[in-house]
């Protein structure tokens, strides 16, 4: 608008200069303008006046459009009234609708717990048949029994909250009680009575009572005092069953054992090879070494852990080992165990604490038995690998348990090992004290494996190789100074031979044979095999210099001059060698091939063992060939033309190379 003002204005501003310049008179003009502005007037007066009657017209059209919208208007206010009216109708009856609903699920409810209510307290006819005639083991009186249990646990509810219409049915569902009870009990007690039977599988029983283990269940909910009595009645039975049969069977199984048994005088230092007069004090064995030996004694740990027990009175003509006897009857008692604690968890519903000193009250007498047994045979036990695989055996045995779930023989496992270790450790160092104080001297001369160290080679084989799966601190202790003491018992030994030779040849032939037992019976790795095949190595090579000397002294005492010569640059008193290794050549070149068959056949017949001798022959040639080379190197060439020539050696040396 502000625009079309100052547009307006500029016209105007226009026309006024236009007249100004023209020299037109202004009042003249705005006479002119005023009589146009009435012609436009008075025209536009007739066209109204022309018009008139359309406007009229049109006036009437709209009252009457004005009528017809006020009278829609009134109709439209009606319906939002009628529309009102309905929407409130509607949400009264939404609310008596959900009103409804609520009273129907309300009522539904209630008739649904009356019903239960009245089912519960009602004491239908066929029950009280079933419960007073029908026998406890038939389908339809269990059925009923947990119906009756039901509702007398109903009824203690109710007269707990001191309800009347318990009142109504309580005697009768406490007839009903005494008379299942009275039935219940008479079973179980017929069922207990029948593991008294002479030759009864009690498994049988024990089945059956399990398939109906409720009924416990109920008495146990319904009269505690008359389940402690069928509880002590089974404990009662059970104990004396389980120690009238290990009691036998203990004493059938010692009859099994070997009559031979190894006494104080079968100790590893002791000497059993001089001539015994009369009265004097014998090994009790046949063959002492069966002492240290384990053999297939081992298989109890194995193939025989859980093989079935033995039977003695179809074994009369076989002999056992302890460890067998004692595998054998403790496999039965954690067969037994086993089974017997896992019925009573589950039959007398017993947990942790609880179903231990159930499981002690039956078993109790039983593994005080066996404890008392095996005391009796420790403290006269002399036979160190008996104790520890029974020792072994009780810790695989407590392993099994656990995996069946079973902790209550624990205390047992402990008991055990409270018996067996104090005496497996007394033994064990008895035999160490009998190494220390054997007198090599009494010993022969012989310079063969001597029979003390065959029995702590096969001793220590079977004791590592036991512990491979259950290491034990206090065995690898005990066996670190067993191994100590037999190196100084062999040193000892070695110590009564004159020369150094044959004393190498003694510790080389009992190192060896301690090495082969240990490799053969245990890891190639094993601590005690690497100490003595470090010794081996050690003796091993000394003996090679000390077999070598008689025939290679010179030359090997030559070069070991002249090194210490080449050393210190001493090249005048080097040339000054020449005559005296002239005359080295000329001894070697000589002997050499005698030199040869001397070391053979001395090697071979020093060592029993043929790969032994093998060995040392070939590490013998290896250290011969050695000194040949630097012998050779440190000669003149006028010495060197005279001598042999290494490659005939050599071909000399492969002669004597062994297959083994």
């Amino acid at each position: 608008m502000a625009d079309a003002a100052l547009i307006g204005e500029q016209i105007e501003d226009d026309e006024v200069q236009e007249i100004l310049k023209t020299g037109t008179d202004l009042r003249q003009y705005a006479a002119q303008i005023e009589k146009e502005f009435k012609e436009v007037e008075n025209r536009s007066i007739d066209d109204y006046i022309k018009e008139s009657q359309n406007i009229a017209n049109l006036h009437n059209q709209i009252g009457n459009t004005s009528n017809i919208l006020e009278r829609m208007e009134s109709m439209l206010m009606d319906i939002q009234d009628a529309l009102n009216n309905i929407s409130t109708e509607i949400t009264s009856l939404q609310k008596k609708s959900v009103s409804m609903s609520v009273q129907l699920t309300n009522r539904q409810s209630i008739r649904a717990q009356i019903s239960q209510f009245i089912e519960d307290m009602a004491v239908p006819e066929e029950m009280v048949s079933c419960i007073m005639d029908s026998p406890v083991t038939e389908k339809e009186f269990v059925t009923h029994l947990n119906e009756l249990n039901h509702k007398l646990n109903l009824m203690k509810e109710l007269n707990f909250k001191e309800s009347k219409s318990s009142q109504d049915v309580s005697d009768v569902l406490q007839k009903l009680k005494i008379k299942a009870m009275s039935k219940l009990r008479l079973y179980l007690m017929e069922q207990i009575y029948k593991f008294r039977k002479p030759m009864a599988n009690y498994q049988i029983p024990q089945n059956a009572m399990l398939k109906y283990k409720f009924f416990f269940e109920f008495i146990l909910s319904n009269e505690r005092a008359v389940a402690q009595e069928i509880c002590n009645e089974y404990v009662d039975t059970m104990s004396k069953i389980y120690y009238s049969y290990f009691k036998s069977y203990s004493t059938r199984l010692g009859s099994l054992k070997f009559e031979e048994a190894v006494s104080k005088d079968d100790l590893m230092g002791l000497d059993d090879s001089g001539p015994k007069g009369i009265f004097s004090k014998t090994s009790s064995l046949k063959n002492k070494s069966t002492v240290f030996s384990i053999g297939d004694r081992g298989e109890v740990l194995n193939q025989q852990l859980e093989a079935p027990i033995i039977v003695p009175h179809a074994q009369q003509k076989f002999r056992y080992a302890y460890e067998a006897l004692f595998r054998s009857e403790q496999y039965a008692l954690v067969d037994n165990a086993c089974r017997e604690y896992l019925f009573v968890t589950d039959f007398f519903i017993v947990r942790g604490a609880q179903a231990q000193e159930l499981f002690n009250q039956i078993m109790g007498k039983t593994t005080a038995l066996l404890i008392k047994n095996l005391e009796t045979y420790v403290q006269d036990c002399y036979d160190t690998i008996a104790l520890f695989l029974c020792i072994q055996l009780c810790f695989r045995y407590q392993l099994m348990c656990h995996k069946r779930c079973v902790p209550a023989l624990d205390k047992y496992w402990d008991n055990l090992h409270a018996v067996i270790w104090p005496r497996f450790e007394q033994v064990f160092r008895m035999n160490i004290q009998s190494i220390q104080d054997c007198d090599p001297t009494k010993f022969p001369k012989e310079t063969g494996p001597h029979y003390i160290t065959r029995r702590y080679a096969e001793f220590s084989a079977a004791i590592v190789g036991i512990t491979e799966n259950f290491p034990n601190e206090l065995v690898s202790h005990m066996l670190l100074e067993l191994q100590e003491e037999v190196k100084c018992f062999m040193l000892r030994m070695a110590a009564i031979f004159t020369t150094r030779k044959e004393q190498l040849i003694y510790l080389i032939n009992n190192y060896d044979l301690v090495l082969g037992v240990l490799m053969e019976r245990t890891r190639d790795n094993s601590k005690e095999a690497e100490a003595f095949r470090e010794l081996l190595s050690t003796r091993s090579a000394e003996y090679v210099e000390e077999i070598l000397a008689p025939h290679l002294g010179g030359i090997i005492q030559f070069v070991k001059d002249c090194e210490q010569m080449r050393d210190k640059e001493q090249t005048e008193e080097l040339k000054r060698q020449e005559r005296r290794s002239l005359q080295l050549v000329a001894n070697f070149s000589a002997n050499w091939k005698k030199s040869l068959e001397e070391l053979n056949r001395e090697v071979f017949l020093s060592f029993p063992s043929l790969l032994t001798g093998s060995q040392l022959l070939q590490l013998a040639l290896a250290q011969l060939v050695q000194y040949y080379h630097k012998f050779y190197k440190l000669l003149t060439p006028n010495a060197r033309a005279q001598l042999v020539n290494i490659h005939v050696i050599m071909i000399e040396v492969k002669k004597y190379k062994s297959n083994f």
